[in-house]
């Protein structure tokens, strides 16, 4: 599949880092120094924009070297953009950690991930089919 990209910064643009991958890094297209304390939350521009193809999704996750090292993270989990968006992708970064965390032009801060999903048409119903767990939520099943 192609995607289209437009690069408004002078990053290079998001890549693969190894054949089994399956995220683009992000880059931070910042001018200055970010420097986000313990649970400061910043928007992150990226320079980014793409053309996702309908039935596709892009996926904005955290890079597990920053939330394992530092404790960074999205603020939201998973960042969604939809195949209509067209502008710039930014990144809403979390400071979960103790000590503070400085962001600087180029740094890899995020991945994306692209996503097939498909459309479904809600029925309304008075019951639903009964399943062998039921109403059982969080923990039903023991430790």
């Amino acid at each position: 599949m192609k995607i289209k990209i437009v690069n408004k910064s002078n990053l290079p643009l998001p890549n693969y880092k190894t054949e089994g991958a399956s995220g683009i890094d992000l880059y931070a297209n910042i001018e200055k120094e970010i420097t986000l304390k313990p649970m400061e939350r910043k928007l992150i521009p990226t320079g980014v924009h793409v053309s996702i193809p309908k039935g596709y999704e892009g996926q904005v996750r955290a890079r597990s070297g920053l939330a394992y090292k530092h404790g960074i993270g999205l603020v939201n989990g998973i960042g969604t953009i939809d195949s209509d968006y067209r502008g710039e992708i930014k990144v809403i970064l979390i400071n979960f950690g103790d000590e503070e965390f400085t962001i600087k032009k180029g740094d890899r801060i995020a991945q994306l991930v692209f996503v097939k999903y498909e459309k479904v048409k809600l029925e309304e119903v008075e019951v639903l089919d009964d399943t062998q767990r039921g109403k059982g939520g969080f923990g039903h099943t023991g430790i």
